[in-house]
């Protein structure tokens, strides 16, 4: 009855011309509750109305439209009233229908049961076998009409080919069709035969245009079936994101590293990966030369020339040298070589980037900044020797011949000479050596004797050009290529400390009332007096050390007399000029102490500080200066630039920096402005996944992100993304992509994702549903990556891109896991549970840290160390799990994580993270896999050979 009364109300409707809205709003008056639509079949009552007659009813129509905006309809039941229409010589109605599909074939979704989900599946194959009959219908009647004279038939046919390419395009569609075949063979058989009469159709028509959209749907069609095969196989040819983010990394970020510690960090993902060695080596040239197309144009693209044709030489060298099982690693390179060569869009854009004539004909790779110089790689090449040579004449007296040693500096600042022989340094291993010649060379200008003004001048000059080009290292590689070596005795040189007390870098706020920026009173009296008075610098029996270590006392004396009107604007410019006249040391100590003065004033006092800035930043044009002093001020400006780039950010203020020919800041201000930074933190993953890699301003948003957010709060939310992920190819390319992210601080992410994470997922019984598979093995196997990474590094030095951030106290691990097992730990208080609360782990009281552990555990393992404390504790919670009451997702994941830990067990390591597990472990494991319904079984049989 309720059939018969739909109907009742669908004429009435017309009969009295309601809307659309008023219609739905009648309709659900009319059926209050009880069956749903699509139980009445309102779909296909509304387009048997509405197809009664010659041309469907445009009223009726415009209701089912609505009904489908608004979801009273499903979009399988309108597809299957489509599907019973067959009177394909109704040109408009099968307009009107094709209209209709075109509404929501490309977003296809379901809501409810999984019956309805398959429902939808059948549906789209009954929607693709009526288009392929329509479609055949209407080259019939276009091939009927050629041979009488005329065209009809040919705007269907167009439509129905449109509507067919439309709708096989999608990957998703042709997945649910996949699922329908699967489902329904004798309907795909249909297909089939369908497909084939298509075929014999359109090889009698003459129109190619035609025959061609017919054969590309016919293609689509046909690749339903081996969809999986061919899914597969892609997969396998996709390439590993995880050893090119490494590359990309060590190549954006770490230039100065050793080669060692990348070495055996690309080893181990090869292991834990099982990457075949011509891929991996593939991998890495591939990740060299994207990391060169993508590189900022200037000094970004000379690191990366220095990278890839001087250091990953190097770094296969020392790959040769682990053992390849029976292969030849050599004839593994020229495998991958071979494949390297098959790569040509690849190679002709690294080309573009190295070849002089190839910019000529790409104008955005040839600013006027950098016209001068290419990422050529013979003129890496041919500056690694050139290094060699300059450190051998540093080596030399220079009391001997200081005018000498001045013209080989002279020749170094010269166009982009300097960052040429800057990354030739880093990629070979001689920065650090490069940066303690210049620290000697401006330590041996302190030295003064009786001299003239010729000899003043060129100390003033070794003086300044040193301290520039030490201070262009400690911005362009890091303060810690500057830095001594913590062994080193003696005298801290006069760089090293006003670089760690004076100079501003990213992230470090500097005091200005600091005592090293408030030196002896009357040597601040002098330098204000020799500024104010003298027409220019003096320089004979000038300590240049004492004027650097002075000015910023100096500059506030001025500062207070201008604002005080004691000084007029001329008179500053006056001293400004004498400040960056001859030493551009000077103007670079002086912006460096009014950077971190202008962040502790209000609003409405940094007028005069910025002021001065500016007076500053810019060159003095005048013939009274000294030698290279172009070459020098280029160089002063780009570090000037860099010290006030955080500040001018943060006071929203604006100073024209004087177009010098060094690079714009690559990398700077990054994130999007007024945007919660977890936005752009899951914005930024979800990209990197789709695409399957990361790329190297990505890298940056990222180390950015982590900067910000701090070492919890990144990995915490990367981990909800992941769990958030359903898709298994999808979650596999997640932890690929998720462990090079966490390269970027590995040890610190690691003790966060074990000591903190992991136990938090594992002993919530809330949160172990987000433990299953697929999302749940990834963790694991995460989980197991980063353990052995940190494990097997921890050792060692921290990367130079770890030392650079500012270290947030995380958390004090011996209070996290105190020493005294007397003392209960916080994990040891999440382990403990009301025993009548089935579904909170229980902890035994006999299983404390050292007595789950062996005696020889206990001796040859370092206990204080917080990463060893993390994994004791990990495997005693493990140990917890397998010995509670309660079964579950967490129990299954502390399986995967057992198996991917005996997965990536190397024999001959350097021990495993399982001598970490209790004893205990084994027989738990076992009961696991014996008593609790069969389904998990023990992993750790092996246990005896670790």
């Amino acid at each position: 009855m309720k059939v018969v009364n739909l109907k009742q109300a669908i004429l009435q409707a017309w009969k009295e011309r309601w809307s659309d809205y008023q219609w739905a709003i009648n309709m659900k008056k009319f059926f209050p509750k009880g069956a749903t639509w699509d139980i009445l079949n309102l779909a296909e009552a509304l387009l048997e109305q509405a197809m009664i007659g010659p041309s469907p009813n445009p009223l009726i129509l415009s209701y089912l439209k609505y009904a489908i905006s608004s979801q009273m309809v499903s979009y399988s039941t309108v597809l299957t009233a489509i599907s019973k229409f067959d009177d394909f010589s109704r040109d408009l109605c099968i307009q009107a229908l094709l209209d209709i599909m075109d509404m929501f074939c490309d977003r296809l979704s379901c809501h409810g049961k999984a019956e309805e989900c398959i429902g939808l599946c059948r549906a789209l194959l009954s929607a693709l076998h009526w288009l392929l009959r329509c479609t055949t219908a209407s080259a019939e009647r276009f091939r009927e009409g050629l041979e009488m004279g005329a065209t009809t038939g040919e705007k269907q046919l167009t439509m129905c080919l449109q509507r067919l390419n439309k709708l096989l395009s999608s990957t998703k569609n042709r997945a649910l069709l996949h699922i329908a075949k699967l489902e329904e063979a004798s309907s795909w058989t249909a297909i089939e035969q369908s497909l084939l009469k298509l075929g014999e159709t359109f090889a009698s028509l003459s129109n190619c245009h035609l025959q061609n959209q017919a054969e590309e749907c016919g293609t689509l069609i046909r690749s339903i079936p081996i969809m999986l095969s061919m899914h597969s196989e892609q997969l396998h040819k996709t390439g590993f994101p995880t050893v090119h983010a490494v590359v990309l990394l060590e190549g954006t970020m770490n230039l100065t590293g050793e080669m060692q510690p990348l070495v055996e960090q690309l080893m181990m993902v090869k292991r834990m990966q099982r990457i075949p060695s011509p891929l991996f080596v593939l991998e890495i040239w591939k990740a060299c030369f994207v990391g060169l197309i993508e590189s900022p144009e200037g000094t970004e693209e000379l690191k990366w020339t220095a990278f890839t044709f001087l250091k990953i030489p190097q770094v296969l060298v020392k790959l040769k040298k682990y053992p390849q099982g029976d292969k030849d690693f050599t004839e593994d390179v020229n495998c991958a070589f071979e494949f390297l060569l098959k790569l040509t869009p690849l190679l002709d854009k690294a080309d573009q980037r190295c070849n002089t004539a190839d910019r000529e004909h790409a104008p955005w790779l040839k600013s006027a900044e950098n016209a001068n110089i290419q990422p050529n790689p013979g003129l890496i090449l041919r500056a690694e020797p050139t290094v060699t040579n300059i450190l051998k004449t540093m080596d030399a007296d220079h009391s001997k011949s200081p005018e000498g040693l001045l013209g080989v500096l002279g020749h170094m600042l010269s166009g982009k000479s300097l960052d040429l022989l800057l990354a030739a340094a880093a990629a070979t291993g001689k920065l650090k050596s490069f940066a303690r010649k210049f620290i000697s060379l401006n330590e041996f200008t302190k030295h003064i004797n009786a001299e003239n003004s010729k000899a003043a001048s060129v100390r003033a000059l070794l003086f300044d050009i040193s301290f520039l080009m030490l201070c262009h290292v400690a911005q362009t590689y890091g303060s810690e290529v500057i830095l001594s070596e913590s062994s080193t005795v003696g005298e801290v040189p006069f760089f090293e400390t006003w670089m760690q007390t004076c100079m501003p870098e990213e992230g470090k706020i500097l005091n200005p009332d600091h005592p090293c920026f408030r030196p002896d009173s009357t040597k601040v009296e002098s330098l204000v007096a020799l500024l104010n008075n003298s027409s220019e610098m003096k320089l004979v029996q000038m300590k240049w050390q004492e004027a650097c270590l002075s000015i910023s006392a100096a500059i506030l004396e001025i500062l207070n007399a201008w604002e005080n009107g004691v000084l007029a604007f001329e008179s500053i410019q006056k001293i400004t000029d004498n400040i960056k006249g001859k030493v551009c040391s000077l103007a670079v100590c002086a912006v460096a102490w009014l950077v971190a003065h202008v962040r502790m004033l209000g609003l409405d006092e940094r007028e005069k500080s910025l002021q001065m800035i500016r007076q500053l930043v810019g060159p003095l044009y005048s013939e009274n200066t000294l030698q290279f002093y172009n070459e020098r001020v280029v160089i002063m400006s780009s570090i000037l630039e860099h010290m006030c780039a955080d500040v001018l950010q943060q006071t929203a203020t604006q100073i024209k920096f004087p177009t010098t020919g060094m690079d714009t800041m690559p990398y700077w201000n990054l994130l999007p402005p007024k945007r919660p930074i977890k936005e752009v933190l899951t914005g930024i993953f979800a990209e990197v996944l789709e695409k399957g890699w990361v790329d190297s301003r990505s890298i940056h948003v990222f180390d950015t992100l982590l900067h910000m957010g701090g070492v919890y709060w990144f990995c915490n939310n990367l981990v909800k993304e992941l769990l958030k992920e359903t898709r298994k190819e999808y979650t596999l390319r997640a932890v690929e992509l998720l462990y090079s992210i966490f390269c970027l601080d590995m040890q610190q992410v690691t003790l966060i994702l074990l000591g903190h994470i992991l136990p938090n997922l594992l002993t919530d019984s809330a949160k172990w549903h987000s433990l299953m598979d697929p999302p749940g093995t990834a963790l694991a196997k995460l989980a197991v990556w980063c353990a052995l990474s940190s494990y097997s590094s921890h050792k060692g030095q921290a990367s130079s891109r770890q030392k650079k951030r500012h270290r947030e106290d995380i958390e004090d691990y011996i209070s996290l896991f105190p020493l005294d097992d007397t003392q209960p730990s916080k994990l040891m208080r999440l382990l403990s549970s009301n025993e009548d609360d089935a579904n909170v782990l229980s902890s035994p009281t006999d299983r404390s840290m050292s007595s789950s552990l062996s005696a020889s555990q206990l001796h040859t393992v370092n206990m204080r160390d917080p990463l060893n404390r993390v994994l004791a504790n990990l495997f005693l919670l493990i140990s917890s799990i397998l010995g509670a009451r309660t079964a579950g997702p967490h129990t299954q994941f502390v399986q995967w994580f057992m198996e991917e830990c005996v997965d990536c067990l190397e024999q001959g390591s350097r021990g495993s993270i399982l001598q970490f597990m209790p004893f205990t472990t084994v027989s738990l494991g076992a009961e696991v896999g014996d008593g609790r319904s069969g389904a998990l079984c023990c992993p750790l049989g092996c246990y005896p050979t670790f």
